[in-house]
């Protein structure tokens, strides 16, 4: 639908769970990246020193260093990311249980929004 009051912006949402089998594997691949890029000068020294305890001490966080939007949206044609915003944290899951639906979050999301629900 491509009407003048449609918007060209679109808010994309995902949400993922991640099952974690290797903490020191993603670990290894967040420190081998922080390592390419450290070889950029506009890095400060400190920056790439903070980086490197926080992806070392939680594997979450190195999680979160490794999974980068832009890179997610670069080879998509025809859109540009202009904002992103990104988290991680640990969080106790069981796949069996009917809580762990994403779609109930969305519902109450899209009626707060005026939205299909």
């Amino acid at each position: 639908m491509s009407t003048p009051e449609t918007t060209r912006f679109v808010r994309l949402r995902v949400e993922l769970v991640l099952e974690v089998e290797d903490e020191k594997a993603v670990t290894k691949a967040a420190l081998s990246r922080l390592a390419e890029e450290s070889a950029d000068p506009d890095l400060p020294e400190e920056e790439r020193a903070q980086v490197e305890a926080t992806v070392t001490e939680d594997t979450a966080e190195a999680l979160a260093y490794l999974v980068d939007p832009f890179d997610l949206l670069a080879e998509v044609p025809g859109v540009e990311l202009h904002q992103a915003s990104w988290s991680s944290e640990h969080i106790e899951y069981d796949p069996d249980s009917p809580d762990g639906d994403f779609d109930d979050d969305d519902v109450e999301d899209d009626d707060e929004q005026g939205g299909i629900g």
